[in-house]
């Protein structure tokens, strides 16, 4: 017997409308296929017959788990180290050496990255391990880390556990590997200590209209993120990502992505890579 679900318009329409205005995830008709097989599981083990009937439920659970697990049905997560590798060589090789000389100048060891969307964590493991690399012995000498911000409380729980397959960190060189992850009996890998301890994870819905931060950052990395929404929500993030990163701070961005046409506030320097003017 078939036992799969189907949405009508006006369910569509509402789940749509939801997710937009609580994500700013963009879902075209396109798109309806995709919101379907994501949830239809959900639905049957939940018991809903409806997508209506789900909806309604989600509108009523004001502990936001029902929300919780709806982005996280809907929102792509798979990730893996190294993912783009072009950027984390930019990021050594032209942003730390001037960034580091200046802030020796300025007096100050204040280092702020931003890992925005950073799913499961490889992206600010990632950061934060390269960071601990170009600096060696001196790196205990800085306010270093990286602040990692997603929406779904189900990645964050996986990025703070830090066990990862074969497949996830085999683009890491093996020298450094072997230093900041253990191979574990069942055959993952797990990230050491020392590192965990670089990386602050928060929930943060890129959504809301005031940022929290004291102060701006020196670079932020928000990749394979806007790809969900429309030009309204990804200038309006756009701007809030100029507000809080220094002058001349980088801005990186997933190379399927783009800042838009119209923008004059930021420096195109690489494919996906931005500089704040």
């Amino acid at each position: 017997m078939d036992t799969s679900l189907t949405i009508n318009d006006k369910e569509f329409r509402l789940i749509r409308t939801l997710v937009y205005d609580r994500f700013g995830i963009n879902l075209t008709e396109q798109k309806r296929s995709l919101v379907v097989g994501r949830l239809q599981k959900l639905l049957r083990d939940e018991g809903f017959v409806s997508f209506g009937d789900y909806y309604d439920r989600v509108i009523r659970d004001t502990s936001g788990s029902s929300l919780d697990k709806l982005v996280n049905r809907i929102s792509t997560n798979y990730t893996y180290f190294n993912r783009e590798h072009a950027h984390f060589d930019f990021f050594v090789q032209e942003v730390l050496p001037p960034l580091i000389a200046r802030l020796k100048k300025q007096n100050t060891r204040d280092l702020r990255i931003w890992s925005a969307g950073c799913s499961s964590g490889e992206e600010p493991y990632m950061l934060a391990l390269l960071m601990m690399e170009y600096l060696g012995n001196d790196y205990g000498f800085w306010d270093g880390g990286v602040l990692a911000t997603d929406i779904s409380d189900q990645v964050l729980s996986l990025a703070k556990q830090g066990v990862y397959g074969d497949d996830q960190v085999a683009r890491i060189p093996a020298q450094v590997k072997y230093k900041y992850f253990a191979r574990q009996k069942d055959g993952v890998w797990l990230v050491n200590d020392a590192l965990k301890k670089q990386v602050t994870y928060r929930r943060f819905n890129l959504m809301n209209k005031q940022f929290p931060f004291k102060s701006p950052f020196q670079v932020i990395f928000c990749r394979n993120v806007m790809i969900y929404f429309d030009s309204e929500t990804r200038d309006a993030l756009v701007n809030r990502f100029h507000q809080f990163l220094e002058p001349g701070g980088y801005l990186f961005i997933g190379h399927s992505e783009t800042l838009g046409r119209k923008q004059e506030t930021f420096q195109y320097v690489m494919p996906a890579v931005y500089r704040r003017i």
